[in-house]
């Protein structure tokens, strides 16, 4: 039996404190990337610190969704979306 592929939809911290939303298949993996300054424009200015959220989909177009829904928020809605799934900031 063959393994579904996973995506996933993830939220970084950055140092400045700002919020970085992607996509990936491997989510340590892509951290990784993000944080060897090989990853996405945004992260290379904002250095990424750690993985807040994640989670998973079966289906590329829906966690791509997740992503685009996540990105084209105020950062008030992305702070109050990151409080409903468990996640709270330092202040």
């Amino acid at each position: 039996m063959e393994k579904t592929k996973q995506y996933y939809f993830y939220v970084l911290l950055c140092a400045d404190n700002s919020l970085y939303g992607g996509f990936t298949t491997d989510v340590a993996k892509r951290f990784a990337t993000h944080v060897a300054g090989k990853g996405a424009k945004y992260t290379k200015v904002h250095k990424p610190l750690k993985v807040l959220f994640s989670q998973e989909f079966t289906s590329k177009h829906d966690a791509l969704h997740a992503e685009w829904t996540f990105k084209h928020q105020s950062r008030q809605k992305k702070l109050q979306f990151l409080k409903l799934q468990g996640v709270q900031l330092e202040k």
